[in-house]
């Protein structure tokens, strides 16, 4: 993993495109910011713990363990309060996991599964299932930092943001696909029902004619204030839509021009196969996104190029996974990654951020008016626990 060092990144330029004006401007600024570690808090548990959500007052912290499949709930200090697991065969388990664990409100627990959408308390115990609009004959699961289940307040109620997993019948084969997909559901948690949200929108470089895998086009998401903001993976765009109890209407999309994107893709949709879920971690993709009191904050990875890649892929192909891996990691270690950060309001781009060296730098979440990243793992020594830094947007 590479260390990126506190120097200022230069600035990218911004398209912003109102969709209720239809004008276009570039935006830059050369307003100094910083990402500064001010704190920590130890997770003390053997393991391959991952924080997946910060509850909005930054007390409580949700993290999955892949080791034992076990959600696990803490304290700002880092101390246990709950430890539970969901994932085997009883009537309040989700199965096989799709959404990592996200907090709804302080108190409550939303995991999205193959089994349905289940919210459960801070000691596991299922408070309510909400069935999937349809049976799912497969899933995909891709794990980052701080990307989980989103919530919404809409009319003074609750809503949940998840990514949608209705198959529609079709699959990245078909032109049907991409005509009929939408990324999202929005689903009002009191009446047990979910509509799906936010289309490929016009102009997408994913209406191409070429195959995209799932992970090219993962949503990030982020909601506050009536206002849902989506960035899908290989497409550096980020759009802004007006969110309702009866859908998204988009508003204002902003392309991004950001130094070290590599891009991605497509794939001949010949090669793609009906009931096979496709994922590639290793291209161009915008990570999360969060809010930080009057700042947007989107989380980017440059990605390993599509010769790279090509490259990678022949050697695992051959078997020859030692040097398939060694290549991997001395690609991944120059992939540029970073944060832009945004004035929320007029959404002109404020910076272009490092990442603080030795953070894991894939992902990272977000509460209480905070970053939470997690601490590198040491390759040397097998560590008991896993240090996540608390990180303050500073502006010099």
């Amino acid at each position: 993993m590479n260390t990126i060092s506190k120097t200022f990144l230069s600035i990218s330029l911004i398209t912003v495109i109102s969709c209720s004006e239809n004008k276009k401007q570039e935006i830059s600024s050369d307003v100094e910011y910083s990402l500064e570690i001010i704190d920590s808090l130890d997770l003390q548990m053997l393991g391959d713990p991952l924080i997946t959500s910060v509850s909005e007052s930054g007390e409580s912290f949700l993290f999955y363990d892949f080791a034992s499949t076990d959600i696990v709930l803490t304290d700002s200090d880092g101390n246990i309060q709950s430890q539970f697991n969901k994932s085997e065969d009883t009537p309040d388990s989700y199965e096989f996991m799709v959404e990592a664990p996200g907090f709804v409100d302080e108190d409550k627990i939303a995991v999205v599964g193959m089994a349905g959408i289940f919210l459960y308390d801070k000691e596991g115990n299922m408070i309510k299932k909400i069935d999937h609009p349809e049976t799912l004959g497969g899933g995909g699961f891709m794990a980052f930092p701080g990307k989980s289940v989103e919530t919404a307040k809409l009319n003074g109620q609750t809503y949940l943001v998840t990514r949608s997993v209705r198959t529609r019948d079709t699959y990245p084969g078909e032109q049907k696909y991409y005509d009929t997909y939408k990324h999202l559901e929005l689903v009002d948690i009191a009446q047990e029902s979910s509509i799906e949200i936010v289309p490929f929108e016009q102009n997408s470089r994913f209406l191409d004619g070429m195959g995209y895998y799932e992970s090219d086009f993962w949503p990030a998401v982020e909601t506050k204030d009536n206002k849902l903001y989506v960035s899908l993976a290989g497409e550096p765009t980020l759009y802004r839509y007006s969110l309702s109890p009866e859908g998204a209407s988009l508003d204002t999309v902003i392309q991004l021009t950001i130094p070290g994107f590599a891009g991605i893709e497509g794939t001949p949709r010949a090669e793609f196969a009906e009931g096979t879920v496709m994922l590639n971690g290793s291209t161009s993709s915008i990570q999360n996104i969060h809010i930080l009191g009057d700042k947007l904050i989107v989380n980017y990875y440059g990605g390993i190029s599509a010769e790279n890649n090509a490259e990678l892929s022949k050697l695992y192909a051959a078997n020859k996974m030692e040097e398939a891996d060694e290549l991997y990691f001395k690609l991944d270690s120059q992939v540029s990654r970073g944060v832009l950060v945004f004035d929320l309001k007029s959404m002109a781009l404020l910076g272009n951020l490092p990442l603080p060296s030795n953070a894991n730098l894939e992902s990272f979440a977000s509460g209480g008016g905070y970053l939470w990243m997690q601490k590198n793992r040491s390759d040397e020594v097998e560590e008991d626990f896993l240090r996540v830094y608390k990180v303050k947007l500073t502006e010099k």
